[in-house]
């Protein structure tokens, strides 16, 4: 069972504040150095060659942020199940899960085979309407609530930049709300506040200020703060929508309680503003009803992503009730003449998506996917708690069902106050150092067969056994055990 009480909720806030107090323990730089030189410099050949020619063409040597990491990119070739494997033939256990989507490991053959069969007969695009989009959208509808109807796009990113206009539509209000420290894809006003709650607008390089006019952050699991904000906005124009991740920013990295977003929903009702749900990553792997199902919640709008077409390309879509979705209809059918939000997208509910999609979620349901991942989650997070123990880290771990968070440093936890300015340089130089321990931790990860997104944290799948997720805490106890205090 994912417990996402207060309670549980504040003792993990508890570990965090501590965490960031303490001195940075990371790998010795005599055990980075051995990574290095025995395993990267010499079973790593063809992936930092390949890396090298590829700087020549592309910025920085590779085409997405998760691929970045220390000594260099490794170039992987397949994907299977729980394992990963580079060019140079090295075998990793795979908790990055591509960001998230594949709850039930990565390629499945089932899946594939359906992939394989729709190319030979339709391929992947038409431009035209196909019968999975049909048939994905009347699973995704049957199986959350909230989702009267759905209408698929190209990324979680179009889906949150469509979730505000819809909003602002429906309400006739002006203003956005999001979580501070929360990622809703890259768009311009919702790159506000990112990552750092209270950073504001200081991380969203190349986005002129005046973007950001009719949007605000508040605190995470602050609902006073929150209501400060909604009060002061119903003065200026009103709060269209609140957005928030459901388990809390970053996927639970900051974590939020089921109370505090009961909260929400009742603010939200208070001040006539939507509730949007970012349900990229917990849509179809907490729950095939999605978090909202767990937290008792039926936000307006629901934003689905990676997951929707099971890590298939062009995965993305909104779903809500239909006297919201009803600004999104290609046509007039609805029976309402209103303002359509602008949206489109060639690529978007194409075959190959759609298909994948459907087939995905249906095997989710019937294999009792996410009740196996979020197991295995359990038992991972219950392992590294008890190698931090053995090793006396000050390192924090905990889940929320299969999406799996190991802090060791915290970087994440750190937040702005402009209120006392004199701190900033501080908490940037701290979160600066942190990240650069981040990478190298993840490095001695990698080297031990171990893929995580950014060192901190992990996915894991239905794809994993007991047996699997206790050899993966041994290699963690192999890197644990090379940890110094710095």
């Amino acid at each position: 069972m994912i417990d996402l009480s207060a309670q549980t909720v504040e003792q993990h806030i508890r570990e965090l504040d501590e965490l960031i107090k303490k001195p940075i323990y990371s790998i010795s730089r005599d055990a980075l150095a051995h990574y290095e030189n025995e395993y990267y410099a010499k079973k790593c050949t063809r992936s930092y060659q390949m890396i090298q020619e590829a700087k020549k063409v592309i910025p920085g040597g590779v085409q997405h942020n998760l691929a970045f990491n220390h000594p260099f990119p490794l170039v992987f070739t397949k994907a299977e199940g729980a394992f990963l494997e580079d060019v140079d033939g090295n075998r990793y256990f795979d908790f990055l899960q591509a960001g998230g989507p594949t709850v039930l490991g990565s390629n499945p053959p089932e899946i594939r085979e359906k992939v394989i069969e729709l190319l030979e007969t339709c391929g992947p695009a038409t431009g035209l309407f196909h019968e999975f989009e049909y048939r994905i959208s009347k699973l995704v509808t049957d199986l959350v609530p909230s989702v009267d109807w759905l209408r698929l796009l190209n990324s979680g990113t179009e889906a949150c930049m469509v979730s505000i206009r819809i909003a602002r539509l429906a309400t006739k209000h002006k203003h956005i709300l999001k979580m501070g420290g929360a990622y809703h894809g890259w768009s311009d006003q919702l790159a506000y506040g990112i990552r750092v709650p209270g950073s504001k607008w200081t991380q969203c390089h190349g986005i002129p200020r005046f973007v950001f006019k009719g949007i605000d952050e508040f605190f995470p699991g602050d609902l006073n703060d929150l209501e400060r904000k909604l009060r002061l906005k119903s003065l200026r124009g009103g709060t269209a929508a609140v957005i928030l991740e459901p388990v809390g920013p970053e996927s639970g990295t900051r974590p939020i309680s089921k109370e505090f977003v009961q909260g929400v929903e009742k603010l939200c009702r208070k001040y006539g503003a939507l509730l949007i749900f970012d349900e990229v990553v917990t849509a179809f792997r907490l729950s095939p009803h999605g978090a909202q199902s767990l937290l008792g919640v039926e936000p307006d709008l629901t934003v689905f992503g990676k997951v929707l077409t099971g890590g298939y390309p062009s995965a993305g879509g909104i779903g809500g009730k239909q006297e919201f979705m009803k600004y999104l209809a290609a046509g007039i059918q609805t029976g309402d003449k209103v303002k359509k939000a602008l949206v489109g997208g060639t690529m978007a509910a194409n075959p190959l998506s759609a298909l994948a999609g459907y087939y995905t979620i249906q095997r989710i349901v019937e294999t009792n996917a996410c009740e196996q991942a979020n197991r295995m989650g359990d038992r991972l997070t219950a392992g590294l708690r008890k190698l931090i123990e053995k090793h006396k880290l000050p390192f924090v771990a905990f889940n929320q069902g299969s999406i799996c968070h190991l802090e060791t440093v915290g970087t994440m936890h750190f937040s702005i106050n402009w209120l006392k300015p004199w701190t900033i340089p501080q908490i940037i130089h701290e979160t600066s150092a942190r990240k650069t321990e981040m990478e190298h931790m993840g490095a001695a990860y990698m080297a031990e067969g171990l893929v995580t997104l950014a060192g901190s944290r992990l996915y894991a799948s239905a794809a994993y056994d007991e047996e699997l997720i206790d050899q993966a805490l041994e290699a963690f106890d192999r890197v644990f055990s090379h940890v110094v205090k710095l």
